[in-house]
């Protein structure tokens, strides 16, 4: 995606609107991340509230160790992406010409 010039941030409405710009960069994997964080912390704690040994032959704490270890890459690559769109962004066009 290119764009012509860098945001406006010298309004509130304007870095309002590029905060939910940022934010729907990378949606998908931040959002498998979060989901797969949330749950290896929940199985995490499961067993020892529920006094739960096992589901379907694995052990909770390491199905959580599993999931926790999987949302990493995700959460990386959706800050790597954000990032490098927000460096895009606000790059100045040279001579009012894009790149």
């Amino acid at each position: 995606m290119s764009h012509p010039s860098p945001p406006d941030l010298s309004s509130r409405a304007g870095r309002k609107a590029y905060a939910h710009e940022l934010r729907m960069v990378a949606v998908r994997p931040r959002r498998w991340g979060l989901w797969l964080l949330a749950l290896g912390c929940l199985l995490l704690v499961l067993p020892s509230a529920f006094d739960i040994h096992n589901l379907a032959g694995w052990s909770p704490s390491l199905l959580g160790m599993i999931l926790g270890l999987a949302a990493v890459p995700l959460l990386v690559i959706s800050m790597a992406r954000r990032s490098r769109y927000h460096r895009t962004r606000m790059r100045a066009p040279l001579d009012g010409r894009e790149k």
